[in-house]
């Protein structure tokens, strides 16, 4: 390798650099305005296709289309008839003149092109009425009273309207109107037509007073303007008789009346009597009752009859004047007849029509005409009653009083308990009756000795054997089981198989249940003794039984309930018979009642005194304890029977029996134990108030 030469080679020197600008080294970069523009237009494209990605197309759709639509509350655009709007909540307000502004919620969703319609409401019309120059004709349109023509600037709202023109003596006016609204101007002129007519009247004389349905409207010559219609028109003169006529009044269309000549006024006569309510006839023609104002013809004698029940005939005659009045009095000669009194207590007094008249122990002279009569004394019901006395005839009037008490009993003559048991109410009025039957007597017992009984107490008794559903109200679980493989054990059928502790049991439970006092004293379950003052529920006495079973409306004596012979009519009651042959041996062979054991409560006909079933269907417990009876030489009034014993008394057949003895109701039985033919209903004393 050659160097070159030391003589020859340059020296290289370095040269020191200063980059421009001073101390910087690289490129150097210059801001412009136009840098700021770019960066501006390139982040309002990227915010304009975000919005345009993100915004919903909403077409706001109006009427009227000439409304103004501003949207407020974010950022929207319009592009052609849609708006660009992202989800959410904005304020749309309208406006256009002759509507009311509209200021609404709009409420974009989230699907991509959606629609709204409005609809805007228009501004009330301004509505002008006129009647052809007729002030005060009263305006109603749609029902709303605008007042009296003329009517001017009225605001309605658009719509259909009833447009209704009425004015007093003139037709209505009625016809339909369209209201434009927006402030627009509508005038409505209508035509009334007269409600009337005109009608000429005169009179001779003239002057007299014109009336019309009773109102006045002038004097005699007169044209008066007349409603329409059908019309009373009276003329009155002072001295003349009024003149009245009907009118058929036609509107528009004038009438003219031919001259009315009036006439004289009748006399005025004014007929009273003594008594009043006479009744009147004058010529024969009837006129009224006393007192009376009767008008008649002037100058001519008229004949008078006055006639009232009771009273002599009265005629007399009458002359009057023209336009005279009189004053008539006339005394009325009654007739009388003479009427004796009958009446239960004596000592009663006697009224008519109202008026104290005396006592009752003597004839009384009574008016020979219909009158009210009533007889009273304290502490008893009065008795009224209409009365008419006939002159020529004995006569007598009859009453017996009822006592207060009487009539209080009476009218508590039926109750029904807290078993659903109806209770007759029984007055035997302390009267006295047989019990037990003569030894002649077929099928008697021994036990059936006569004896004389007395009651005095009322008392209720069932009108029904207890039933089994009765029964279960106190003993639920209680059954009557069968018989013959018949159920004795329907809830319409009477109880059986029930002690008579049962049975006295189950009525002071009824005693409980009505708040009464128990009739029978109960220790450790079991009955020992009875309070006789007691009025609440227990079993009927062996005389209360007989009384309600044998006495008749005469009485006498029953034998058996349907007479005095066997065998008993159809349907007289359940006992052993053919159709009992399946359970029973000894049967009746010539009756049938159609039942084998026992039938429902009330199947069969009721005695006298409303009671079913006191013979046939199940024997019953009665209160009183069994024991042989004999003749102590006194009557015992409401007798109970003895304090104690071993066992109850029995009446009544049931439908086991069939034999002459067993049937007759004087048949007393007795015993301790239940059996399946034996039952009970219910008694109890009246409460003495």
């Amino acid at each position: 390798m050659t160097q070159p030469d030391s003589d020859l080679a340059e020296p290289i020197v370095p040269v020191g650099y200063t980059p421009p600008g001073g101390d910087r080294l690289g490129f150097a970069f210059r801001w412009r305005w136009i840098y700021a523009a770019i960066v501006a237009f390139a982040a309002l494209s990227g915010f304009a296709i975000w919005f345009v990605l993100t915004a919903k197309s909403v077409f706001v759709e109006v009427d009227p289309i000439t409304a103004e639509i501003e949207i407020s509350g974010g950022l929207s655009f319009m592009i052609g008839p849609r708006y660009l709007l992202r989800e959410g909540e904005y304020r749309l307000r309208l406006s256009n003149a002759g509507y009311h502004d509209s200021d609404i919620v709009l409420a974009v969703g989230e699907e991509a092109s959606q629609t709204r319609q409005y609809v805007m409401n228009p501004l009330p019309g301004r509505i002008s009425v006129g009647a052809g120059g007729l002030e005060g004709a009263r305006v109603s349109i749609g029902g709303a009273d605008m007042g009296n023509t003329p009517v001017i600037d009225a605001a309605v709202e658009a719509g259909d309207y009833e447009l209704v023109v009425s004015l007093d003596r003139y037709r209505d006016f009625s016809r339909e109107i369209s209201v434009e609204g927006r402030e627009l101007e509508q005038r409505f002129e209508v035509e009334l037509q007269p409600a009337w007519a005109e009608v000429s009247l005169a009179s001779e004389p003239a002057g007299a007073e014109v009336l019309v349905d009773g109102e006045f409207a002038g004097h005699t010559p007169l044209i008066a303007e007349i409603p329409e219609g059908e019309r009373a028109l009276t003329l009155r003169l002072p001295g003349h008789k009024a003149w009245r006529e009907i009118l058929e009044v036609t509107a528009g269309e004038p009438l003219r009346l031919p001259r009315v000549k009036l006439e004289a006024a009748d006399g005025l006569v004014f007929v009273q009597s003594s008594p009043a309510g006479a009744s009147v006839t004058v010529d024969g023609e009837f006129k009224g009752l006393t007192p009376l104002e009767i008008s008649l013809p002037p100058e001519r004698a008229h004949e008078f009859t006055l006639f009232r029940e009771g009273y002599n005939l009265h005629r007399s005659r009458l002359e009057t004047r023209p336009d005279q009045q009189r004053e008539v009095r006339i005394e009325l000669e009654p007739v009388l007849v003479s009427v004796r009194m009958q009446v239960e207590p004596a000592d009663a007094e006697l009224y008519v029509n109202g008026n104290l008249v005396g006592p009752t122990d003597r004839p009384v002279d009574l008016l020979a005409a219909s009158q009210t009569i009533e007889i009273r004394k304290s502490g008893y019901v009065p008795f009224t009653t209409e009365f008419t006395p006939r002159p020529g005839l004995d006569q007598i009037i009859r009453a017996s009083l009822k006592s207060l008490e009487q009539a209080r009993l009476e009218s508590i003559a039926e109750l029904t308990n807290a078993a659903g048991q109806n209770m007759k109410l029984i007055f035997p009025e302390g009267r006295t009756f047989t019990m037990g039957s003569s030894r002649r007597e077929p099928g008697r017992r021994p036990n059936e000795t006569l004896r004389e009984v007395k009651l005095e107490r009322p008392f209720y008794i069932s009108e029904t054997e207890t039933t089994n559903g009765q029964f279960r109200r106190f003993e639920p679980e209680h059954s009557s089981g069968t018989a013959a493989g018949m159920t004795l054990d329907n809830g319409s059928q009477p109880v059986v198989r029930v002690s008579w502790q049962q049975a006295a049991l189950f009525c002071n439970w009824l005693s409980e249940r009505e708040s009464l006092p128990p009739f029978y004293e109960v220790a450790n379950g079991q009955v020992v003794g009875f309070d006789p003052e007691s009025h609440g529920y227990r079993l009927p006495t062996e005389a209360e039984w007989a009384w309600v079973a044998r006495v008749d409306a005469d009485g006498g004596s029953l034998r058996y309930p349907w007479g005095d012979s066997l065998p008993p009519p159809p349907r007289a009651g359940n006992f052993a018979d053919l159709g009992a042959r399946s359970a029973l041996t000894l049967v009746m062979r010539d009756y049938n009642d159609g039942e084998v054991v026992t039938a429902p409560v009330g199947s069969f006909a009721p005695n006298r005194l409303g009671l079913y079933d006191l013979a046939g269907n199940v024997a019953e417990w009665m209160h009183d304890f069994y024991g042989s009876v004999g003749l102590s030489g006194t009557v015992p009034t409401d007798p109970l029977g003895a304090d104690t014993g071993e066992s109850h008394s029995i009446r009544g057949s049931s439908w086991t029996h069939s034999s002459i003895t067993e049937l007759r109701l004087s048949h007393r039985d007795f015993g301790a134990e239940p059996r399946y033919d034996l039952g009970f209903r219910v008694a109890r004393y009246l409460e003495e108030e």
